[in-house]
């Protein structure tokens, strides 16, 4: 069943059922943050890159959620050991190659900082007051969303990916890049989004330090959320896993 339909670049676009802020996940997908401290602990660890400065357990905290309705909890990226990238990060314990994602952040404050990490590789954005390549809900350096699908300061927004990750033959070398379709806040932002290389350098993600971030390894990485030292929240996060078979993304 498909939702209204919506616009984005002018162009008529439907909506899948089951995105935006409160989409439930559906049966056979993985909670992977419920709201409550058993489920951080139980589903993400540390990722320990080589610029990492924390220690486990998770420092993140779980704290009540003030703004939006005031209901429920949301967990905080705001870290004492972390004021970029990579030092605090955290990735899902599970890894995945393919999959269906929905997360929800919360800016508190202006240029809150942050991001949601597919393969721990390719990083979309979150961050409040910067549009273009680098700005909110972009395929990190690679391709622009539209900053106006952003709801605002101290208001949830949603993302909602389908991604598939890159292939490879037998001698290590891509074959396939990996590929992303999104909505934002329920309309759709990219769709089958070749992705190049990771951004960063070697703090930033696996295989940003091999030659620039140009040669991508095989191996899933999990789901990564960038702690930079800002307080941005995040609630209802839930996977199922995927097989994309051939390199089509969309929903």
């Amino acid at each position: 069943m498909l939702a209204a339909i919506v616009f984005s670049f002018g162009i008529a676009m439907s909506a899948p059922a089951q995105t935006g802020v409160g989409a439930e996940a559906p049966d056979g997908a993985d909670i992977l943050f419920d709201g409550t401290r058993t489920s951080l602990d139980e589903n993400w660890e540390y990722w320990e890159g080589p610029c990492f400065t924390s220690s486990m357990p998770i420092k993140w905290n779980v704290v009540p959620n003030h703004f939006d309705g005031g209901e429920g909890t949301a967990m905080s990226s705001k870290e004492p050991y972390s004021s970029t990238y990579g030092q605090a990060d955290i990735v899902t314990k599970k890894k995945y190659r393919d999959f269906r994602l929905h997360v929800e952040f919360l800016i508190p404050r202006s240029r809150g900082n942050s991001g949601v990490y597919l393969d721990n590789r390719y990083e979309i954005q979150v961050v409040e007051g910067e549009e273009g390549l680098h700005g909110m809900a972009s395929v990190i350096n690679e391709k622009e969303a539209p900053y106006e699908l952003f709801n605002g300061l101290q208001k949830w927004n949603a993302y909602d990916i389908q991604y598939r990750g890159a292939r490879f033959e037998e001698n290590g070398d891509r074959s396939d890049k990996a590929m992303v379709t999104m909505y934002f806040n329920g309309e759709k932002v990219h769709e089958n989004v070749p992705i190049n290389q990771v951004w960063g350098g070697p703090c930033s993600a696996i295989d940003g330090g091999n030659d620039g971030g140009k040669r991508i390894t095989a191996g899933p990485g999990g789901v990564k959320l960038q702690a930079e030292g800002h307080d941005v929240r995040y609630r209802n996060i839930w996977m199922r896993e995927m097989s994309f078979d051939e390199p089509d993304t969309d929903f």
